[in-house]
């Protein structure tokens, strides 16, 4: 037994009894609730006193919070919603006629499930206390509530010692499992737990035996698949995960709080702690907050000990339910049987919400690779599988001859970029999203034999959403206007298949789909109003017209990451050679497919040292966009021209006014640029993907990087600095939209408006010189040479801009410079440069 010299002191939180704690999904505040009416919110990193709140309701025995509210059950049988910041109550979700015992919130914070000594555990909804679902084959009271980290399960813990197992992908749940002598029988009120814990993967969960075990549970089979064995002598109280799953702690009537390595179910440390009954690991920190039953709230920072919080710092790791940990397998196992055993990892993991496919996989992440320890010191380890979850042959020594794997032992492999499939996230759970844009969306749930689809629109005048039972497991699609595309990648060894389906046809069925040759996966696809584009596995380009037709396919000179089209152009990028940081540089060709003309060709996608690609697409007038890891928006500026392309930032996000200060911790997932705004989703408390219910699309102005960020409501009584940033980046912006629309309407055929349009922009710029001039002349004489400067970068074509920067400067009582000014202005109506006057 060890013990921590930076114990933790109580605090003392309410009266002695049943005491219990939830954070919030940010992991800033801590909330908890006793045997008495109060209810006490702790700021997390602030040793001040909590904010208490005391509404006259005693006996808090359930808890579930979100960022923004926080629901109470109470003895009395009430449900209560509170505001975490008034800490007020909102309204009251559900009345029970018996003690609630114990509430489960989903992730999404949507529904709230409450458990009490009734026999029937009642589902609301969150924001309609109306919508109510029942789960009703409970033959006794309940004692704990859970759902497994996607929403798709309900587990409800009975007092006759049966888990019950609901599926929530109806509109009513269905009991589909019931699980006998997997918890004990326990009375409501008993300090010992029968909760089950979900892996926060979500194909496993944790349970307390009667033999003071903790058993772990899959749900591909229901059945029991490893045991955390010989860690308590008492009763156990409480079980937690850690938030990526590869530790789990565990309290007991024995005294003590048990550390656990979840892959290998042994003991890495014990913590002399008295009377737990409940657990709560940080989301994000290596902190475990604790109750007792003398009514205190313990927070151990530091909990995990430095030599193993390297544990803790990986990224989500895969639930314990492999036949056996693959660190203890035989130097004698033959490579074959490792490989198939990775495969099968790498597989559950991608169908249980871990990485979002094999394509993650191959992009060097970690995650999966974690299952295989390199005992014999062979290298395999650290060997990248191919496309099938499996290493590629070139570890094959050569028959006969001598191996020479030992001659590049030194050399590191380069760290391919991933496939993408823009608009697409990973698994969370059962749900994914295919394809998020200024359309609609297309998302996909796993129903273990099949996935069932769903494709909603913005615009339900124009369009009319649809679902479909899906076989084929699609796990890509794009979305447009005129139709829906998707795609799959078989594991079973069959073909990949592309389908298209037309939103309208004046036939009476449009509908086709067609196979990719065998051994051929699809990386990326894209749909324009012209073409559909698929890159693939063997590195080709596939160009279909809308209608099936085959239209061309070429190889692509680097590897196939991502595809984007728009029209007549397709973009499509791949790994190119290896930059000074190890990793591959991305290049990227634009080709108008019509015309049968390439604009650029495996030129250099612009990304800083370390950084990923996070999306591409093109913009509503065509240009080309990227948005990285970093959090940077680019343009692809003259394009069209071979060899001039260069890509130019738009907008920083993390330098945006809404974030200086520290004032909000956010990140933006890129959806679309269009009406010159930058059209993404807001990302909250740590989250790096969009999650369901659809969340609402947000849009910024660009902003280019010229200086640091600057409050969007700076007013008129602002220093001369700030107010000169602001137009120095308007102009700058402005000449970049500028540059991009001259070039489209060179390459089309103009219309009136676009051309008045044109000229209007051109005037904006001049405008914006004029309040630049303004502000030197205001400065003094000295600033002369800059504005006239200023003056000549004006694209004045008659002169009425000239003649009011000579106005600007009279205003000012700069003679010199106003005399300047007209000589200008006389040079140009003269037709001579401006060169001479600027010397």
């Amino acid at each position: 037994m060890s013990f921590d010299p930076l114990r933790p002191r109580g605090r003392p939180a309410h009266t002695p009894g049943t005491t219990i704690l939830a954070y919030t999904p940010d992991g800033r505040r801590i909330i908890t609730g006793g045997s008495n009416s109060a209810i006490r919110i702790y700021t997390v990193g602030e040793d001040g006193e909590p904010k208490t709140i005391d509404e006259g309701v005693d006996a808090h025995f359930g808890i579930g919070a979100t960022n923004r509210s926080f629901i109470m059950g109470a003895e009395d049988g009430t449900v209560w919603k509170y505001d975490i910041m008034s800490g007020k109550m909102q309204n009251l979700l559900v009345r029970c006629a018996l003690p609630v015992r114990d509430i489960a919130v989903t992730r999404d914070g949507e529904w709230v499930a409450v458990a009490s000594d009734e026999l029937t555990v009642k589902i609301v909804k969150v924001d309609d206390m109306t919508q109510v679902k029942y789960l009703r084959e409970q033959s006794k009271a309940t004692k704990h509530v859970t759902f497994d980290p996607s929403g798709r399960y309900a587990t409800v813990s009975g007092t006759d010692g049966i888990l019950y197992i609901y599926s929530m992908h109806e509109e009513e749940p269905e009991l589909v499992r019931k699980l006998d002598g997997v918890i004990r029988r326990l009375e409501p009120d008993a300090e010992a737990t029968s909760r089950a814990v979900w892996h926060p993967d979500g194909t496993a969960f944790a349970s307390a035996e009667a033999t003071r075990d903790i058993s772990i549970y899959s749900t591909s089979e229901w059945k029991k698949e490893k045991t955390f064995a010989g860690g308590h002598s008492g009763d156990i109280t409480a079980l937690s995960w850690a938030p990526n799953g590869s530790l789990l702690a565990s309290a007991a009537a024995d005294g003590y709080i048990v550390l656990w390595e979840a892959k290998t179910q042994k003991i890495l440390q014990r913590y002399d702690f008295g009377n737990v009954m409940n657990l709560s690991w940080h989301p994000t920190k290596n902190s475990l907050s604790f109750t007792t039953s003398d009514g205190e709230l313990f927070i151990y920072d530091n909990f995990v000990p430095k030599d193993h919080e390297s544990l803790l710092q990986k990224p989500l790791q895969a639930a314990p339910i492999l036949p056996g940990p693959l660190g203890e397998i035989s130097n004698n196992v033959g490579r074959t049987t490792l490989a198939e055993r990775s495969k099968e990892a790498i597989q559950r993991a991608a169908r249980r919400g871990t990485p979002d496919s094999l394509d993650d996989i191959l992009g060097g992440d970690d995650q999966m690779m974690d299952f295989v320890e390199d005992d014999d010191g062979a290298g395999y380890a650290d060997e990248e599988l191919n496309l099938y979850g499996k290493r590629p042959n070139d570890h094959l020594d050569d028959l006969g001859g001598t191996s020479n794997k030992r001659l590049y032992a030194g050399f590191e492999k380069p760290k391919a970029h991933p496939p993408l499939q823009p608009g697409s996230t990973p698994w969370a759970g059962s749900r994914r999203y295919l394809c998020l844009n200024l359309t609609g969306a297309v998302w996909t749930v796993d129903q273990e034999t099949h996935h069932t689809v769903t494709v909603e629109f913005y615009d339900r005048e124009a369009h009319r959403d649809f679902h479909f039972t899906d076989p084929y497991m699609y796990d890509k699609a794009c979305l447009n206007e005129n139709g829906t595309l998707f795609a799959n990648n078989p594991s079973d060894g069959s073909r990949a298949t592309i389908f298209y389906r037309p939103h309208e046809t004046w036939t009476t069925r449009a509908d086709w789909r067609t196979e990719l040759p065998e051994g051929e996966q699809i990386r990326a696809l894209a749909l324009s109003d012209s073409y559909i584009v698929a890159v693939t596995s063997k590195d080709y380009v596939r160009v279909y017209t809308l209608f099936g037709t085959p239209f061309k396919v070429y190889r692509q000179k680097s590897q196939a990451v991502t595809c984007a089209a728009w029209r007549d152009y397709i973009m499509s990028i791949g790994n190119g050679p290896i930059g000074i940081d190890g990793h591959t540089t991305l290049r990227y060709t634009v080709e108008n497919v019509k015309r049968d003309e390439i604009c650029q060709n495996e030129d250099t996608v612009a990304l800083p040292e370390g950084a990923s690609l996070q999306s591409v697409f093109f913009s509503d007038n065509g240009d080309p966009c990227i948005y990285d890891s970093t959090g940077v928006l680019l343009v692809l500026q003259h394009w069209r021209t071979p060899g001039q392309a260069r890509w130019v930032p738009l907008l920083d996000t993390k330098q945006m006014a809404r974030l200086a200060g520290g004032r909000k911790e956010e990140t933006y997932w890129p959806v679309a640029v269009a009406q010159d705004k930058f059209h993404c989703i807001i990302l909250k408390g740590g989250d790096k993907n969009p999650y369901f219910p659809r969340p609402l699309l947000s849009e910024f102005d660009f902003q280019v990087p010229v200086a640091s960020a600057l409050p969007k409501d700076s007013s008129e009584s602002e220093d001369t600095t700030a107010e000169g940033a602001r137009f120095e980046e308007s102009f700058v912006r402005g000449n970049v939209l500028l540059s991009l629309f001259r070039d489209l309407l060179s390459s089309t055929n103009a219309t009136a408006s676009q051309r008045s349009d044109l000229a209007r922009r051109e005037l904006d710029l001049d405008k914006n010189l004029l309040q630049m001039l303004a502000i030197e002349c205001r400065e003094g004489e000295e600033r002369g040479m800059k504005a006239l400067e200023l003056v000549a970068l004006m694209t004045d074509r008659n002169g009425k801009m000239l003649e009011a920067a000579a106005k600007i400067a009279q205003r000012y009582g700069r003679g010199v410079l106003e005399d300047k000014i007209r000589d200008l202005a006389e040079r140009r109506v003269m037709g001579m440069g401006d060169d001479d006057e600027l010397a």
